[in-house]
């Protein structure tokens, strides 16, 4: 059984916190392939992704879902080159807080926000800072895509061996390849199939093949 959304994003989120506890110095100004951001950068926007679930729910609840977790992806305004550059200014401004407040600051936008979602009721609704209406549980698989990624670009760009929780790896694929469909029918460990199938590495061609038989949703990434 898949489990929630919550569950997923609190244990990657539980993981990824253990990793900035353990930060150098030199790994907070490690360069990304997030450009231009660095480590200390790539955690901030992580923070910030997290930190939106409070303001969400202090709104209005919409009166029905019309975007689910794949259509927020879309390519649209929200990953053109003047919204791209206030994600980017922004992270790299709040990096100025240095290493020991960015891992503190994760933490308590995970905690909080993880808090917040459990005493919502099932089937709750919100509204993006894009104006989508979507269910929570699709928003926080959003949330889930945003940590488990960056993390794959924060082992990389610290040197550190990659990872994805279970948890977090199941709907991650489930939501790139749908529900029943499992990275290993295309020869993949399931960390390898993220990074490939969100532009981190390169597919080869027959894995391409083989994913886009599968059904393989494309998601635009900021």
């Amino acid at each position: 059984m898949m489990p929630s959304a919550l569950t997923a994003l609190n244990r990657e989120s539980e993981r990824l916190s253990h990793i900035l506890a353990d930060l150098t110095d030199a790994d907070w100004a490690a360069p990304t392939r997030c450009t231009p951001w660095d480590a200390a950068a790539l955690t901030a926007h992580v923070t910030g992704a997290l930190a939106r679930l409070g303001p969400m729910l202090d709104a209005p609840e919409p009166p029905e879902a019309l975007v689910d977790a794949a259509g927020y992806y879309r390519p649209d305004e929200r990953f053109s080159p003047r919204t791209n550059q206030i994600r980017v200014d922004t992270a790299t401004q709040d990096a100025a807080a240095g290493g020991p407040a960015l891992a503190a600051r994760f933490h308590a936008a995970w905690t909080g926000a993880a808090a917040r979602c459990a005493a919502e009721p099932q089937g709750r609704r919100v509204t993006t800072r894009h104006g989508d209406p979507m269910t929570l549980e699709d928003f926080l698989t959003t949330r889930v895509v945003e940590v488990a990624v960056h993390g794959i670009d924060l082992a990389d760009a610290t040197g550190r061996p990659r990872w994805t929780t279970p948890e977090a790896a199941a709907h991650v694929t489930a939501l790139l390849l749908g529900p029943g469909t499992a990275p290993a029918g295309l020869g993949l460990d399931p960390v390898a199939f993220i990074a490939k199938a969100t532009g981190r590495d390169p597919f080869t061609d027959a894995e391409r093949a083989a994913a886009d038989r599968h059904g393989l949703t494309w998601l635009a990434l900021g």
